[in-house]
């Protein structure tokens, strides 16, 4: 499909400073396709002018944003990576600048398999922060896997510039000029038609393996040749990370699980494809639950979805282990304990996570309903009233921390207020739960 014109409205929108517009653009294309990497540049380029023509909004724009950008992370580590993506872009739309924002957007970009998109994000990062090697390091990787190593080679360097002991970059710079010299070595040595002609077929094939639209044929042809180059070296781990990748694409996650599994005999205590491994036994899991709800299968449903809880809870606590400082980890956490009826575990954790500011409305909110399930009213109003702020007007969790608010002083017996908790839902959502009842029945005290 021919996403250029629409680009081009996009651009013109932006050219005349309508930046909402361009922004709106922009969205709807990335919503039919994520992987428009000109879109996506489009996006960041758009998203930086609205900002600066504002004036920047600095730490309201990052306290606005927190929910998103925790959701975000929590999505990520989970493997959902295209409901992530979608959350890191509504943070980023209040904080177009922020480096960690655009860095797990492309890192989950990637991991989607969205490697154009991924591209734009970690260029514009290059961009915007030039002294960050985070950034640069990734800008080169991904150039990297687009086949490009000059330019791959150009972001390392600038990553040893801006940080001259940093080793990846190092062995990275160090690889690419080796594979480099080792192309040209390749390509000087060819001299008859069927060698080039072999040359041709594993570029294409390589080509293909990286593309992210794929038709079900080029899919299982695909995981033919990788199968087959498996069978001939079974130790090889980068084959089986790549099939992995095309039994992803094929939406059998199980089968790609087996394969990372594999590969980790081989790699022990390598974090990343532990991770890897942990999302795919999650996506697994999940597609048996809905195979079961489709059957009509209600026990095994029942078993798999505790299995689910029990590995999403073993997977935060390994994360917040690996990374203790890590605000938003603890607050994942404290939500899954929550969830799983662990009211102390959870505010042990969302206590650790209200040292990030960002973090706190959330860590507030989710505070108060610890307190509320241990019967600590006080301790629960105190934390609703911190979550919910100076808001002027209310959202969706604005009338939540209202609703909480308003049973608390009813069963206190403080009808006055509990109305006057009530009334402001009212008067932004007259439907909100029962809201129109409990003021009726409030009006007859």
């Amino acid at each position: 499909m021919d996403y250029s014109k629409h680009i081009q409205k996009a651009e013109e929108a932006a050219r005349r400073r309508n930046y909402d517009f361009a922004i709106q653009l922009y969205k709807q294309l990335l919503e039919i396709n994520p992987d428009v990497g000109d879109a996506r540049a489009g996006l960041r380029r758009a998203l930086r002018a609205r900002h600066e023509a504002k004036g920047g909004r600095g730490l309201f724009g990052k306290l606005k944003g927190a929910g998103p950008l925790a959701a975000a992370k929590g999505l990520a580590r989970a493997g959902r990576w295209d409901a992530a993506i979608k959350a890191y872009e509504g943070y980023l739309a209040t904080n177009p600048l922020d480096e960690e924002g655009n860095l797990l957007l492309g890192q989950a970009l990637e991991s989607g398999g969205y490697f154009s998109s991924a591209l734009a994000v970690f260029e514009f990062l290059a961009e915007v922060a030039p002294r960050n090697p985070e950034g640069l390091k990734n800008a080169g990787a991904m150039m990297a896997k687009q086949g490009d190593p000059l330019k791959a080679l150009a972001y390392y360097e600038r990553a040893l510039e801006a940080d001259p002991r940093d080793r990846a970059a190092m062995k990275a710079r160090k690889d690419l000029a080796a594979e480099a010299a080792l192309s040209k070595g390749r390509f000087d040595s060819v001299e008859h038609s069927r060698e080039q002609l072999v040359d041709s077929e594993e570029t294409k094939s390589l080509e293909r393996s990286k593309r992210l639209q794929m038709s079900p044929e080029e899919l299982d042809a695909e995981a033919e040749r990788l199968e087959g180059r498996l069978a001939e070296d079974s130790n090889d781990v980068d084959v089986m990370l790549e099939l992995a990748r095309v039994q992803e694409k094929r939406r059998d996650p199980g089968a790609a699980l087996d394969l990372v599994e594999r590969a980790l005999t081989f790699r022990q205590g390598d974090t990343e494809l532990e991770d890897r491994a942990a999302a795919l036994h999650l996506a697994s899991l999940k597609r048996q639950i809905a195979r079961a709800d489709k059957l009509g299968d209600t026990e095994a449903a029942d078993r798999l979805e505790g299995e689910l809880g029990q590995l999403e809870g073993k997977g935060l606590r390994q994360a917040v282990e690996r990374r203790p400082g890590d605000a938003a980890a603890r607050l994942a956490l404290g939500r899954h304990l929550l969830t799983a009826n662990d009211p102390d575990g959870a505010a042990a954790e969302l206590q650790k996570a209200l040292t990030d500011p960002r973090l706190a409305p959330d860590g507030h909110f989710l505070l108060g309903l610890c307190f509320r399930q241990k019967g600590f009213s006080d301790l629960a109003k105190k934390q609703f009233n911190e979550a919910l702020g100076d808001r002027p007007t209310l959202d969706d969790r604005g009338r939540e921390i209202m609703y909480h608010l308003g049973e608390i002083a009813e069963a206190d017996g403080q009808n006055a207020e509990a109305r006057a908790c009530y009334s402001r839902i009212f008067e932004t959502d007259i439907g909100y739960r029962d809201v129109a009842a409990k003021m009726e029945q409030l009006n007859q005290h």
